[in-house]
């Protein structure tokens, strides 16, 4: 049985396709079958993909904003490779309702990438809400992750973010510090956890708890289905 992890917010250049990547890349290198499927027109993570040497961990890859070639059927190009233990799905800004029904469709979790400034803050919870209607009915059992992305502790706008979403009961699950690291894996087609370890121990650090939420179930700690009532 796969877990299903949707990376998603209608806020463009969050870093969705950053947090999608580096988790695939965690699950690959961990041992885990991952496939990731991007619903983005830009193809960022397709492209990440490609970018993969033939010495990493194989991470299924489908472009899925895209139909499929002359032949062959949608639900063909969508098939997972039946031992996919995890399997990430990155989203584009914009989406039509059936095509986010497909994304949210039997989620295990949802993660949304914030980053500190007020308008991302307004946008991401306003997002949230409107969201809740769809997970409820269509991934009710999936809870909801907040991830702070690209944060410089000791600044205002950080801690504003922290104060913003505390005061809404929407506590990040982890918050991810602006690292060039980040920009030197993406250009190999690798992820964080793939890269020298004594060079990203502290983006390491900064993982570990999305990665015990993600796999200890600590709903919790995010924003579970019980709680998604936002107000913005």
């Amino acid at each position: 049985m796969f877990k299903k992890i949707v990376v998603i917010n209608s806020k463009g250049g969050c870093g969705k396709t950053t947090l999608s990547t580096n988790l695939a890349g965690y699950y690959a290198a961990n041992g885990y079958p991952t496939a990731l499927y991007d619903y983005d027109p830009q193809d960022s993570a397709a492209r990440w993909l490609q970018q993969r040497s033939g010495e990493m961990p194989r991470i299924h890859g489908v472009a899925a904003a895209h139909a499929p070639a002359q032949g062959i059927t949608r639900s063909f190009q969508m098939r997972l490779p039946p031992d996919t233990q995890r399997l990430v799905l990155d989203t584009p800004a914009s989406l039509k309702r059936m095509e986010l029904i497909e994304i949210l469709r039997n989620a295990a979790a949802i993660i949304v990438p914030i980053l500190p400034s007020t308008i991302d803050s307004h946008v991401t919870v306003n997002f949230i809400q409107d969201l809740q209607a769809e997970i409820r009915m269509h991934a009710p059992a999936a809870p909801v992750a907040v991830v702070a992305n690209r944060v410089r502790r000791n600044t205002r706008a950080f801690h504003a973010l922290l104060e913003f979403l505390g005061a809404r009961d929407m506590t990040p699950v982890t918050c991810l510090r602006d690292s060039q690291n980040y920009v030197h894996a993406a250009a190999e087609g690798a992820g964080i956890h793939e890269l020298k370890s004594n060079l990203t121990r502290i983006d390491r650090e900064n993982w570990q708890p999305l990665i015990d939420w993600l796999e200890t179930q600590h709903s919790h700690t995010g924003i579970s289905p019980e709680k998604q009532r936002v107000t913005a």
